[in-house]
């Protein structure tokens, strides 16, 4: 039985990256790309539309949160069993989808955890905060904040993402713990380049999630 795989981009103000993300997913064979442009004013949509991806556009920036909500749902709603987020600014390889989906092979949710020693130091400290917070909050211990995920049928029926910004990351792997459904890792090299590195969480970021975490109860 053949499987219906989506692939799920959120993305906003990547006009400059976001042509070369596409391109890059439909060379591998992915061509179900739904493109989640979080109210972007530059020509991230058009862009998009043009390396033929199905664009959804939210009309204002309503967080990273709301994007992955929206993209889910639209991948479900074109009857989806397995979708994979990835992230828009060039930072992860289409290549390691493969990876992801064989590992889906009895698990329900599988994460891409990136080589932490070439991020910047300030982000590797705020992801290791991050995922020591998340692991608080009953998540697995692992690289809470990559945007490289795939989820099987059953995560995407069981996970209901209640946060509209980057605490989404951890919230995900928070239910994936709470409704123990199955989780592996997959190793994931990462692309980091100048650009890639300047988007992301740093510690300022880490203790704003820490509290929204703790203000919606989460866990």
């Amino acid at each position: 039985m053949s499987v219906d795989n989506w692939i799920v981009v959120p993305a906003y103000e990547e006009e400059q990256m976001i042509g070369y993300v596409i391109e890059g997913l439909r060379r591998e064979g992915y061509d179900q790309i739904i493109v989640v442009d979080d109210g972007s004013e530059d020509r991230t949509a058009e862009i998009a539309r043009s390396k033929g991806a199905e664009v959804v556009r939210h009309e204002k920036n309503r967080g990273l949160g709301v994007a992955i909500r929206t993209g889910l749902g639209e991948a479900r709603s074109r009857g989806a069993d397995v979708v994979v987020t990835f992230d828009a600014d060039g930072q992860h390889d289409p290549k390691d989808i493969q990876r992801l989906l064989e590992a889906l092979d009895g698990a329900d949710f599988v994460v891409g955890v990136r080589e932490r020693g070439r991020m910047p130091l300030n982000k590797r400290l705020g992801n290791t905060i991050l995922d020591i917070i998340t692991h608080f909050f009953g998540g697995p211990l692992t690289d809470s904040q990559s945007g490289f995920r795939a989820f099987g049928s059953r995560a995407l029926e069981e996970i209901s993402i209640q946060t509209d910004r980057y605490a989404v990351s951890s919230e995900i792997l928070i239910q994936v713990g709470g409704k123990d459904l199955r989780f592996r890792v997959v190793p994931i090299g990462g692309v980091f380049t100048e650009y890639s590195k300047s988007s992301g969480t740093t510690i300022a970021s880490g203790i704003r999630i820490f509290f929204n975490l703790l203000k919606l109860k989460v866990i």
